[in-house]
């Protein structure tokens, strides 16, 4: 019984840190404006809010790559700084500020483990 509680914690532990590295990977692709690497963290569908615009549900990879692409580069993304990351269970959640010129953008992701590999599932920019 202890052999099986034993590899339990040593296999959560290791998902653990495999859901921080890709999580550290995502966030240094944002300190760095990189909207190209974020985006090769994207689910197979994506949930995506963004400023004066209506929330669309289920958006494939392709056009949220695009989108996303997109808002950085009309709107001079530069960095980020997080303000908040947490796991429950097999979700990560991801918040913080997008830097710009101006006075940037609040941004939140959230991540949710699929087979191997941990994908951005969400994305709301205001």
């Amino acid at each position: 019984m202890k052999n099986i509680f034993l590899i339990s914690c040593i296999a959560f532990i290791s998902f653990a840190f495999k859901f921080q590295g890709r999580a550290d990977a995502i966030i240094n692709a944002l300190k760095n404006g990189n909207a190209e690497e974020v985006t090769n963290y994207f689910d197979g569908t994506v949930d995506m809010k963004l400023p004066k615009k209506e929330e669309v549900n289920h958006m494939g990879k392709s056009q949220a790559t695009t989108v996303f692409k997109s808002f950085f580069a009309d709107n001079a993304i530069k960095g980020f700084e997080v303000s908040s990351q947490r796991q429950i269970g097999n979700t990560m959640y991801l918040a913080g500020k997008l830097k710009n010129n101006g006075k940037g953008f609040t941004i939140t992701m959230m991540l949710q483990q699929h087979g191997d590999k941990e994908e951005i599932i969400s994305v709301r920019i205001n």
